[in-house]
């Protein structure tokens, strides 16, 4: 009998033995691991944070691109300008000359002037003045007639050929205003023209 007690004493401590080596311990943190994270967090943190703005840096961007766009926007209307002048200068110095005593265009005439019109036509913003001019010979009376004829047949033929009427007018000079001094035929066959003065319209 007392064996048997001494039987089941032995086999009640044994198995409380396992059943307390059967629970899980804890997991043994190192504190230092523990800490690490944080510590690195902490020393991240500032470098996290935006830089202060500096005000004088940025106004003086600021600045050199304004400074730019200028400078762009002046070469810009520059080049715009130097291009109008371009055209003005070559519609104007295009004359069409006319035979003695006549206002009906040439051939050679017909041809300068539909350079013209592509001219006009390609620049909208042209307007023109067609001044007629006859030569030396006559009164004047009949030539100031005889120039605004030519100036009129001019001006007919760039409305056909599609510029706006609104867009051109007519002048006769005469024989008041010519080109060549003389009495030659040279001179005369010169001053036998229609010219042109052209505005830019706002």
């Amino acid at each position: 009998m007392k064996n048997l007690i001494k039987f089941a004493l032995v086999a009640t401590a044994a198995s409380l033995v396992l059943v307390a080596c059967s629970k899980q311990q804890p997991p043994v943190t190192d504190p230092a691991a523990e800490t690490a994270p944080a510590a690195a967090a902490t020393e991240a943190a500032p470098a996290a944070e935006a830089a202060p703005v500096n005000q004088d840096s940025l106004a003086a961007e600021q600045a050199r691109l304004e400074a730019e766009r200028i400078a762009q926007e002046r070469a810009r209307l520059e080049a715009e300008r130097a291009r109008l002048e371009q055209l003005i200068n070559q519609i104007m110095s295009e004359d069409v000359y006319f035979d003695f005593d006549r206002s009906e265009l040439t051939e050679k005439a017909k041809e300068l002037l539909a350079q013209v019109g592509e001219l006009l036509i390609k620049e909208e913003r042209f307007t023109i003045t067609i001044e007629g001019h006859t030569d030396a010979r006559g009164t004047e009376d009949y030539n100031f007639t005889l120039g605004a004829k030519r100036a009129m047949k001019v001006k007919e033929f760039l409305a056909a050929y599609g510029i706006d009427g609104k867009r051109m007018e007519s002048v006769s000079y005469g024989k008041e205003a010519p080109k060549v001094e003389g009495a030659s035929e040279e001179a005369y066959s010169q001053n036998r023209r229609a010219n042109f003065r052209v505005n830019i319209k706002d």
